[in-house]
C-alpha cells in the first residue's frame, strides 16, 4: 500500500527528496512480524486481516486462530471497570470525525493488563472506516518501574519516620519540661536532635540524587581534585571519631595525573565506599590510588581508586545486584541506596566502577575516572601557575 500527497502544479519542492512512503517498508524487507509491538488490523467489515507475532506473544492467541475472526472476538478487550471495549467505543459506527483512540490500559481475558492504542483509517475525512489498526504493548516494564518507585517511596518514608519521631519527641519534651533537666541532659537531647536532623538531610539528598540520576540531570562541576588528599581527609575523620589509625592503609602510586572532577561528589563516593568497608568489613581497610588508562577508549590517562577490606566479602551470587537500589547485603541498616548513587556519580564523570573479592578475602570496590578537563577554559592567576 502506498500513501502520498498531491499539490498544485508547479508547487513541488524539488530542493528536498520525496518523503518515504509506507510501501517502501516492503522494499526494505520489513514485515509486521518485525515490529516490537503487537499489531492487529481489521478490515472495513471488522474482520482481522493482520495479527503479528508480537500480538500472538502478548495475547497468547495464535494468528491462525485470530485471522478472519471478528475484531471483538479475536481481541476481547475490557476496560478496568469490566466494560467491553469494542461495544463501548463502536469503531465502525461511532463519530465520523474520529481518527484514533489514545493509549490506555485495558484487560485481556484472564485479567492481564495491556496498553492499547487504536487508529481509524478512512479514505476521506468523514467517510466510513476502512481499517482499524490496533497497537498492543506489554505493561510489565512499566509495572517494574512503578514498583521500583513505590519501593523507593516506602523505604524513604520508613527511614524518615524514625529520626523525625526522635526530633519531635525530644523537642516536645524540652519545650514542656525545660526547667526539670540539667544542662548535661539538655545538651544530650539537643545533640540527638542535631544528629537526627543530619540524618533526615542525608536522606533527602539521596532522594534528590536518585531523581537526578534517573532523569539524566546529575550535574558535574569539574575542578582540580587531589584524590590522595581527599582520601586522607576521610581517614582522619574516622580516626578522630574513634577508629584506630592502624586500621587504614593508604597507598599512593606517584606520579598521579591531574584529575578534574566534582570534589563534592567524589567526596560522596569515597565516604560511601569507606563507610561500607568500616561498617561491614573487618581488618585493615586498604585504599590504593593509582594512575591507569582512561575508561574512555582513546582518551589516555585516568585515575583508579580501590577500597578493600579483610571481611567475609560479598557472596558471588550477589555481585550483580550490589549497585541496584535497596541492596543491603546480609546486614540490615541504611536505605540500600548508597551504592546505586555511587555508580551514578562515577558514570556521570565518564568513569566505571566494579566490585570483586579482595586478596584478603573481603570486598573490593574499584572505580576509575578519566582525567577529563573543565567544560570551560580560563587563565590561572600567576600565583597558582
Amino acid at each position: 500500500m502506498s500513501v502520498g500527497t498531491s499539490s498544485a502544479p508547479g508547487a513541488r519542492d524539488v530542493s528536498r527528496p520525496p518523503a518515504p512512503r509506507y510501501g517502501d517498508l516492503a522494499e526494505l524487507g520489513i514485515t509486521p512480524d518485525d515490529l516490537p509491538d503487537g499489531l492487529v488490523v481489521a478490515d472495513e467489515h471488522g474482520h482481522v486481516v493482520c495479527f503479528n507475532a508480537a500480538a500472538e506473544r502478548i495475547t497468547a492467541v495464535s494468528a491462525a486462530e485470530a485471522f478472519g475472526q471478528r475484531l471483538e472476538k479475536a481481541l476481547p478487550l475490557e476496560d478496568l471497570d469490566g466494560r467491553r471495549w469494542w461495544q463501548l467505543t463502536d469503531p465502525y459506527g461511532g463519530l465520523a470525525i474520529r481518527v484514533r483512540q489514545p493509549e490506555r490500559n485495558l484487560l485481556l481475558p484472564g485479567g492481564r493488563e495491556v496498553l492499547v492504542s487504536v487508529q481509524y483509517v478512512r479514505t476521506e475525512p468523514t467517510g466510513p472506516v476502512r481499517r482499524v489498526v490496533v497497537s498492543l504493548r506489554d505493561t510489565e516494564a512499566r509495572r517494574r518501574t512503578e514498583r521500583s518507585h513505590a519501593e523507593l517511596i516506602a523505604t524513604v518514608a520508613h527511614e524518615l519516620r524514625s529520626p523525625l519521631t526522635s526530633v519531635k519527641g525530644f523537642t516536645a519534651t524540652l519545650l514542656a519540661k525545660w526547667e526539670r533537666f540539667t544542662d548535661d541532659q539538655k545538651r544530650l537531647m539537643l545533640e540527638t536532635v542535631d544528629a537526627d536532623a543530619d540524618r533526615v538531610t542525608r536522606l533527602i539528598a539521596e532522594l534528590l540524587d536518585i531523581s537526578r540520576i534517573d532523569s539524566g540531570r546529575l550535574e558535574v562541576r569539574r575542578q582540580p581534585v587531589d584524590i590522595g588528599a581527599a582520601v586522607g581527609r576521610h581517614i582522619q575523620a574516622y580516626v578522630a571519631a574513634g577508629q584506630p589509625a592502624d586500621r587504614f592503609m593508604l597507598r599512593l602510586q606517584q606520579p598521579l595525573p591531574d584529575l578534574w572532577a566534582d570534589p563534592d561528589k567524589i567526596d560522596q563516593v569515597l565516604s560511601n565506599l569507606l563507610e561500607n568497608a568500616v561498617r561491614h568489613g573487618e581488618g585493615t581497610v586498604t585504599i590504593d590510588v593509582t594512575p591507569t588508562a582512561s575508561p574512555r577508549e582513546g582518551e589516555g590517562a585516568g585515575t583508579s581508586v580501590t577500597v578493600s577490606d579483610e571481611g567475609s566479602g560479598i557472596p558471588e551470587e550477589s555481585m550483580n545486584r550490589v549497585f541496584t537500589r535497596f541492596w543491603r547485603g546480609s546486614k540490615r541498616g541504611g536505605t540500600g541506596l548508597g551504592l546505586y548513587i555511587v555508580k551514578g556519580i562515577v558514570e556521570a564523570h565518564g568513569g566505571t566502577i566494579t566490585v570483586g573479592r579482595a586478596q584478603g578475602g573481603g570486598a573490593e570496590f574499584r572505580f576509575t575516572l578519566p582525567v577529563a578537563a573543565p567544560a570551560f577554559e580560563f587563565d590561572l592567576p600567576r600565583s597558582v601557575k
